[in-house]
């Protein structure tokens, strides 16, 4: 019954000490596309921990359960894991393990549905704002053009996406300066994520109390918005995506002195106007590479027993 504690306390262990590294770090502003992916590698590393637990104490508090997950492998390899001491335990273990996982999927299904109903209505007015012309089909990356006073852009994600622009946002921002904009979105849509932002919010919102993804959910709202950046700025320059984000915000507040709504712009603007140094290609690789091994931890604490005996 080591091996589900050993699980437990790695998992507890990542989601406390993985965050702190990354907020330490002078690298995640730099790099976005590799934090991003190493703060998945981080979550999963903690989810896996769980439901890896979950189910070797499962195992070890019913032998119906013991029996579907050990049924291939020998007696040694069963014996090796000591699974019949501390059934008590590993029962209350298990439940609490699996209300969890259950509890995890209905925030995600509630996520899912709370979406759907979302772009369900944003589409419904989108065409009541915009209507389709006589003959015109919608096709994928069609640009709707919004009557409005504040100039703003935003990608709509579905099934049928929408890259919606309003006319005071085609009269603020000047040639390249709008397709700065509209590649910043396409950017989001390129990358998908809508999906990142939607599992964070789902797991923080499901486990408040729990700090990993809390911080999870809060730096994939940051990062993608620099990814996006990054990849409006490859195309049209760092300047000119800086003076898209300062026109397209400046009559929000957002450079005042106290800014409340959207206080990560002006962070925005100065890391396109001062851009910090790319990481090496070497390190780059590095770090993503270690990241991905950051979820095959718990993977092989869990078989390390039975690697042994079959040793």
């Amino acid at each position: 019954m080591m091996v589900p504690a050993a699980l437990l306390l790695l998992g507890a262990l990542t989601a406390v000490v993985a965050p702190r590294l990354l907020a330490r770090a002078d690298w995640p502003d730099r790099e976005p596309v590799v934090a991003l992916w190493t703060w998945q590698c981080v979550v999963v590393a903690v989810l896996l921990c769980c439901a890896l637990s979950m189910t070797l104490s499962a195992a070890a508090a019913w032998a119906a359960v013991r029996g579907h997950v050990f049924a291939p492998a020998p007696h040694g390899v069963v014996e090796a894991y000591a699974l019949s001491t501390g059934r008590t335990w590993a029962a209350t273990t298990a439940v609490a393990l699996a209300c969890g996982g259950a509890w995890t999927a209905a925030m995600l299904a509630r996520e899912v549905v709370r979406t759907r109903r979302r772009r369900r209505r944003r589409r419904a007015e989108l065409l009541v704002r915009a209507p389709l012309l006589p003959g015109e089909t919608p096709g994928p990356d069609r640009l709707v053009v919004l009557e409005g006073d504040r100039p703003d852009a935003w990608w709509l994600p579905g099934a049928q996406p929408r890259l919606v622009v309003t006319t005071a946002a085609l009269r603020r921002l000047k040639g390249r300066q709008l397709d700065a904009l509209l590649a910043h979105e396409q950017g989001h849509a390129r990358a998908r994520h809508d999906w990142l932002l939607h599992c964070s919010s789902a797991l923080a919102d499901g486990f408040p109390q729990v700090p990993v993804f809390a911080a999870f959910r809060d730096e994939m709202h940051r990062l993608v918005e620099l990814a996006a950046d990054d990849m409006a700025s490859r195309r049209f320059g760092r300047l000119t995506t800086a003076l898209a984000l300062v026109e397209l915000n400046e009559d929000r507040g957002v450079f005042g002195p106290c800014p409340a709504p959207q206080a990560h712009v002006p962070q925005r603007v100065d890391r396109l106007l001062t851009p910090p140094d790319r990481l090496p290609a070497v390190r780059r690789l590095r770090l993503t590479a270690a990241a991905a091994l950051v979820p095959v931890v718990p993977v092989l604490v869990a078989f390390v027993p039975g690697l042994r005996a079959l040793g």
